[in-house]
């Protein structure tokens, strides 16, 4: 497969399964567990799969110390990006939070441009503005009133780190490490937080007894938005880069909704399918991006500048 649409196919996957965070953690919210027991049991069930997964492949577990301080680092950052997040989930609905989390294309687009040079194209940046628009249709403002300033708060920190996470994997060493090997020492890492604001507060919460079924909540929690999530949009930034796989996650919302239509009966509204269509289209054109650049370069050659005649005194 080539190496872009390779890029392109873990960035989408990587969203459709990032967006199924609400869904399975919300019924273990109502069960009574708080955001640091989920997380915990998140990071730590999918650590096991992911080390399988990289033995399975014939990954190396080796890593340098500077990258080991790396891995480090940005463990806790993702870490925290997810407690942010979750912690949300308290003050606001996960849908309007989940809405509002997809600022982090927009910090992706500033940082890449403010520290690293990257100059962004027209069709960048029609894309990101596209996306944004199509998020905020599928925005429900509920009963109306005011967000809360702590949850919204919670949920800009969560993407201005996990902003941060995407450049930082793209620019630093890592890239040329496994990406099995990098999500894993992530998690390894960022489990760590979890535990020890457990240990600090002295309450783990496990799931009720008599609902069993909760079990699978997590184990799910730990299979598609932790390890393969994670999987996918490391080996997406190292592909297409940051700035293409921020813009990519604007199809979170869309696995949001396609959820509550599918699994709890909700009906779309004329506004929620302009949306839809609308961060479809970005999608696409960000996709397409690098081939359009190639024609108009193709149709710029067969018009050739004719050089200025000079005349002379």
């Amino acid at each position: 497969m080539n190496p872009r649409l390779k890029g392109y196919c873990l960035g989408i996957t990587a969203a459709a399964t990032y967006g199924m965070n609400p869904l399975f953690a919300l019924p273990l919210y109502s069960a009574g567990m708080t955001a640091d027991s989920v997380l915990f049991f998140r990071y730590a069930m999918a650590i096991p799969l992911l080390a399988c997964m990289t033995a399975i492949r014939g990954r190396s577990f080796r890593v340098t110390r500077r990258q080991t301080l790396t891995l480090a680092a940005l463990g806790l950052l993702m870490a925290l990006s997810s407690l942010s997040l979750f912690l949300s989930y308290n003050y606001m609905d996960a849908g309007i939070a989940s809405t509002i989390l997809f600022v982090y294309p927009v910090m992706v687009a500033v940082i890449m441009a403010a520290f690293y040079r990257e100059r962004l194209s027209p069709v960048m940046i029609a894309s990101i503005t596209l996306a944004l628009g199509g998020i905020g249709l599928l925005y429900r403002t509920g009963d109306g009133q005011s967000l809360s300033l702590a949850g919204t708060a919670l949920v800009l920190a969560s993407a201005l780190t996990y902003a941060i996470y995407i450049v930082a994997v793209n620019k630093s060493s890592l890239k040329y490490v496994a990406t099995l090997s990098v999500t894993f020492y992530l998690l390894l890492f960022g489990v760590t937080l979890f535990g020890a604001r457990l240990l600090i507060a002295g309450d783990i919460q496990l799931p009720p007894a008599d609902r069993w079924w909760l079990w699978g909540c997590l184990v799910c929690l730990a299979v598609f938005p932790t390890a393969l999530s994670f999987v996918c949009t490391t080996g997406a930034i190292h592909y297409i880069g940051s700035t293409p796989t921020a813009i990519l996650g604007a199809l979170e919302p869309v696995t949001a909704v396609v959820i509550g239509v599918s699994v709890f009966g909700e009906r779309l509204t004329p506004r929620e399918i302009i949306g839809l269509a609308a961060i479809i289209a970005a999608v696409t054109a960000v996709i397409a991006a690098p081939r359009m650049s190639l024609r108009l370069s193709s149709v710029k050659r067969m018009f050739p500048r004719i050089p200025r005649r000079r005349h002379k005194r």
